[in-house]
């Protein structure tokens, strides 16, 4: 209840904590009993009907963090309120802070402090933070989040993630909380039809909410309000013509001094793309017809290298032309915002789809699509959106050697345009795509990829750059404060099944392993390490441990059977199992062992792993070495509901040739090829994304 009144109006677009507190109290939140006490003269009689000890608190435009600017007070009988509150208004105007009024409350019970947020991430939308609460909030940063709407299953997620979860179950003979309580009160804010969809969100938070084993109270409030916009919307359409144009125009390309144009017109030439050259003089440049005007081109698909000043007048000319990728850089990315609005409305204009700016382009072998020398790859089943020219590249260059087939590869850039979500939710209906990958450094409209993550049908492997420091906003609330990291991303990745990575290598590793499982049904749990080694196999079990994969121990009754194939002598059978592989070994000893285990319990994965540089130390062929990638192929393909993986470890000691003879055995039989067991164990775990999909009837859907 409010008493009072007088100088202390409502300011606007400030949200004092008594009017936080109605809003939780509204939505069904316990909040502790309360008077409001304003105007010049205040009269504290109405503190009268609470229950000591309270708590008094002062409230005004200033008051952000009332801790730290004397705004409160706790312990108080009733009768010391009003003298508390003198004392509290002189030394707040000490410090140049006038007080729009006081708020006395009911001093909660002891507990476990909590906090509880909501807040408004420039890219994601509504983020949900919840974390142990009070002054350990910005202390220790133990902290969990995900994007709204939130399920039980991500909230409980979120509380067992903490470092200090073991407060709430009881700790050191003390009574754990109402754990149910605290996820009522966190689906409140952040489930379907919380509060988060209720309110102009910039920030709110509920911090502290003391938890104990009889519910949860929140002691204190914050709510900025805000009527920023999540992001402006993004189109949609088909993206056929953008990866198989049936012509290409190159505007920038010159007949004196060879630039970026003149190279892609030598790529589009070398992969059989009929191409023509804008120049507003030639009649051809390097071979190949010019026409003077981008709107005489008659293409599909227009790439633009010219100075950043000029881009929006070329693309104003691109009328009838389905895509135009500007490769240029030198705006948003440069500090020069104005020169990438001007582009996007000259796209607008002109009735083309913008990509980049600041970006290499398509490749797509099965368009002639191609921003790469050295020819086109095979076509495939992969597809990657980076906002990365570079990377890309590499990854296309990189993954063809190891084995990798793209169908489609978009890069991006600025996304002023086309955004990654765009792409993602057009290639989860192409029926050339089975997996993708993305890279990104920003979110680029964050909400709509994360709609299109969860929605997807495909698995999605995500590498971000830049994840340390993300450059997000002040935030005045520490929910805000704490959001703005990397663990947004690794939120997004657990709500919507993507496999987050942390390397270029990973990215490639992961998507082999989808590319060669992922139509693969699998059974069972955790995985089977096989192969030569004691000191392998022990670190082998330290990378997938690190990697979150169990290596389950082996069946006993399977212990006989291993032992008449001449496994175990002088050491214990176990997972990883030492099996001997080398240039005197048989070739189908792995393929029977992990036949006689997989009679008795299922493993989901089976990573076999070689050390390559024994087949050339103790012997002088390669042919042991490829026999055995043979036997595998063999045991992949005869026990068809397990996921085998191949490690070459100290690959580089093979004579030139000999590993990617080995892929290409390995490959043929859907057995994708490690050079560390690390790199395995990332893609093993991954396949969780599979799995996932699997569980949810999604994959193939």
């Amino acid at each position: 209840m409010a008493v009072g009144g007088g100088e202390s109006g409502p300011v606007p677009g400030v949200v004092f904590e008594h009017e936080a507190k109605a809003l939780l109290r509204e939505a069904g939140v316990p909040v502790p009993r309360g008077v409001v006490i304003t105007g010049p003269a205040p009269d504290f009689g109405a503190v009268g009907g609470l229950s000591e000890p309270v708590v008094l608190k002062a409230f005004g435009p200033g008051l952000v963090h009332k801790s730290d600017s004397g705004a409160v007070r706790l312990g108080l009988r009733l009768a010391e309120v009003a003298d508390a509150a003198g004392r509290m208004r002189e030394a707040l105007a000490a410090r140049g802070i006038a007080p729009s009024g006081f708020l006395v409350e009911e001093q909660a019970a002891a507990g476990v402090e909590l906090i509880a947020g909501l807040v408004r991430d420039p890219g994601f939308g509504p983020v949900l933070l919840t974390g142990l609460g009070g002054v350990w909030a910005e202390a220790l940063r133990d902290t969990a989040l995900a994007l709204c709407p939130v399920s039980e299953d991500d909230v409980r997620r979120m509380l067992g993630s903490l470092r200090g979860s073991a407060l709430l179950h009881g700790y050191r003979g003390g009574a754990g909380v109402d754990v149910g309580a605290v996820v009522k009160l966190l689906m409140t804010l952040g489930g379907p039809g919380g509060l988060w969809e209720r309110l102009e969100l910039g920030e709110f938070e509920a911090n502290p909410v003391i938890a104990t084993p009889s519910g949860v109270v929140a002691v204190d409030a914050r709510y900025l309000p805000s009527a920023s916009p999540t992001g402006r919307a993004t189109g949609g359409g088909d993206f056929r013509k953008l990866f198989e144009p049936r012509s290409v125009a190159v505007v920038g390309a010159s007949t004196t001094r060879p630039n970026f144009g003149n190279m892609f017109l030598d790529f589009y030439r070398a992969a059989g793309m009929p191409v023509v050259a804008v120049h507003p003089e030639a009649a051809e440049v390097a071979g190949v017809p010019a026409v003077p005007s981008l709107a005489a081109a008659g293409a599909d698909y227009a790439l633009v290298a010219v100075p950043a000043e000029r881009c929006a007048d070329v693309v104003r000319q691109a009328t009838g032309v389905a895509y135009t990728q500007v490769m240029s850089g030198g705006f948003g990315e440069a500090g020069r915002p104005e020169l990438e609005a001007d582009l996007v409305e000259a796209a607008r204009a002109a009735g083309t789809r913008l990509l980049g700016p600041n970006c290499m382009g398509v490749y797509c072998p099965r368009g002639r699509q191609t921003f790469t020398g050295g020819g086109l790859g095979p076509p495939g089943t992969v597809a990657l959106i980076s906002q990365s020219g570079g990377l890309a590249g590499e990854v296309i260059k990189v993954g063809e050697r190891r084995g990798l087939a793209f169908s489609r590869v978009a890069t991006v850039g600025n996304a002023a345009d086309v955004t990654p979500a765009e792409l993602l939710r057009w290639l989860s209906h192409d029926p050339e795509t089975r997996a993708v990958g993305l890279y990104l450094e920003d979110p680029r409209e964050g909400r709509a990829l994360y709609e299109a993550l969860a929605a997807t049908t495909l698995p999605v492997a995500l590498l971000v750059g830049g994840r340390s420091a993300q450059g997000r906003r002040a935030a005045a609330s520490h929910t805000g404060g704490l959001v703005g990291d990397g663990r947004i991303w690794r939120a997004l990745a657990e709500q919507t099944g993507a496999a987050l990575v942390g390397s270029q290598d990973d990215l490639i590793g992961v998507l082999s392993f989808f590319q060669a499982h992922g139509a693969r049904p699998a059974s069972g749990d955790g995985a089977l390490v096989i192969g030569p080694s004691g000191g392998a196999s022990v670190l082998a079990a330290d990378a997938f441990d690190q990697a979150g994969v169990g290596l389950e121990p082996l069946p006993g009754d399977a212990l006989p059977d291993l032992r008449g194939l001449g496994l175990g002598a002088g050491s214990t059978l176990a997972n990883p199992l030492e099996v001997p592989v080398g240039p005197r070994g048989r070739p189908e000893l792995v393929r029977r062992a992990v036949a006689a285990i997989l009679r008795r319990r299922p493993y989901r994965d089976v990573v076999a792993h070689v050390n390559v540089q024994s087949f050339f130390t103790y012997g002088t062929s390669a042919e042991p070495l490829l026999e055995y990638a043979r036997a595998l192929g063999g045991a992949q393909e005869e026990l068809a509901g397990t996921r085998f993986t191949l490690v070459t470890r100290n690959g580089e000691c093979a004579p030139a040739g000999v590993e990617d003879e080995v892929r290409r055995i390995a490959g043929r039989a859907g057995v994708p090829v490690y050079r560390s067991m690390e790199a395995a164990a990332v893609a093993v775990a991954a396949g969780r994304t599979l799995d996932r999909l699997a569980l949810d009837g999604r994959a193939g859907s």
